[in-house]
């Protein structure tokens, strides 16, 4: 996140709902396809299968959700689809949640990799067209510039910063 400040008064300007801060880590599993990551939060607690073109711009999602209640009920998933396909990453986070109408903002502080604004514009009536409107209207907003848009993941960012790491130490 480029300008934290102009972010928070550009997002108190649209009077969002305050979902509240949730603690959280993401676990990545291996898969042929897409990503597989199990949520485990105070707030949010779902197993997510998503497929997303990794680039640099707004860019549509395919997502499938599954959402628990009972935290328990992802700590004895996490053990069955670690041991069934292996974990490809951790990813630990603290997340400000706020929402707009049908768009879903985060303020995203990840641990290891920094400060981060994440923008979801939930598709209505099948009308790709206005999401991709709404998510071009916030992110001018806020003040996002092309070059800040990443092409990837966390889970991207946090198995390359292990990959140098690992560089580094060899």
């Amino acid at each position: 996140m480029r300008d934290e400040k102009q972010v928070r008064a550009a997002l108190k300007s649209l009077h969002p709902r305050v979902a509240g801060t949730d603690h959280q880590v993401d676990t990545y599993f291996n898969t042929s396809s897409g990503r597989l990551k199990l949520r485990q939060g105070n707030i949010e607690n779902a197993l997510i299968f998503y497929q997303r073109q990794n680039a640099a711009k707004i860019r549509p999602s395919k997502v499938l959700l599954c959402e628990f209640s009972d935290p328990a009920q992802t700590r004895t998933l996490k053990k069955v689809l670690a041991s069934a396909l292996g974990i490809a990453a951790e990813v630990d986070k603290i997340r400000e949640i706020y929402f707009v109408d049908n768009i879903k903002i985060h303020l995203d502080r990840v641990r290891g990799l920094g400060k981060f604004l994440e923008v979801e514009a939930f598709v209505n009536n099948g009308n790709l067209r206005h999401a991709r409107k709404q998510a071009a209207q916030i992110k001018d907003l806020f003040g996002v510039l092309s070059e800040d848009i990443l092409p990837h993941s966390y889970s991207d960012l946090a198995l390359d910063q292990r990959a140098a790491r690992r560089k580094g130490l060899r």
